[in-house]
């Protein structure tokens, strides 16, 4: 599966890390910055375009998924949900990256990098990355819901 990857300054060494580690397990990793370090940069563009590449790629049929860092991750997801069809979730734990994926089918996992060692924020991605969307009923009305009022504005009860 395909993986897309962006960060900011604060989350360069996780994220170089993270492309090395996946790579290494078999994921295609694809990094969309930065490449040198600025620790001026500003993470919206970076997110926004791995984001993008995520939902060009669903919208096309083809499951992929990214991982936005940053120092806290909030302004990373917070850009990542612009994109149309992209559900990111913040994770701190196993357990909030497992849920993400199971019952939100969230495409987009954002971390922090100041808020992790190495092997926690790496147990984390895997998390998220090999769990499955249950397509439970109750998951699935609560995403339509979602996806309805990203579409048309209108909130459904």
């Amino acid at each position: 599966m395909r993986v897309h990857i962006a960060t900011d300054h604060a989350g360069m060494d996780l994220s170089a890390h993270l492309v090395r580690h996946l790579r290494e397990r078999g994921w295609e990793v694809i990094d969309h910055g930065p490449q040198t370090y600025d620790p001026e940069d500003d993470y919206p563009a970076f997110c926004l375009r791995a984001a993008e590449a995520v939902a060009t790629e669903w919208a096309q049929g083809t499951t992929s998924l990214g991982i936005v860092l940053g120092g806290s991750g909030n302004g990373e997801q917070i850009a990542a949900n612009k994109v149309k069809g992209i559900r990111a979730a913040l994770a701190w734990n196993l357990e909030t990256a497992r849920l993400a994926r199971e019952h939100n089918n969230a495409n987009v996992v954002a971390l922090g990098g100041r808020q992790h060692e190495l092997t926690e924020a790496t147990e984390i991605v895997e998390a998220f990355l090999t769990a499955q969307w249950t397509q439970a009923e109750r998951h699935a009305r609560r995403i339509g819901k979602i996806t309805h009022y990203e579409n048309t504005g209108e909130i459904l009860d």
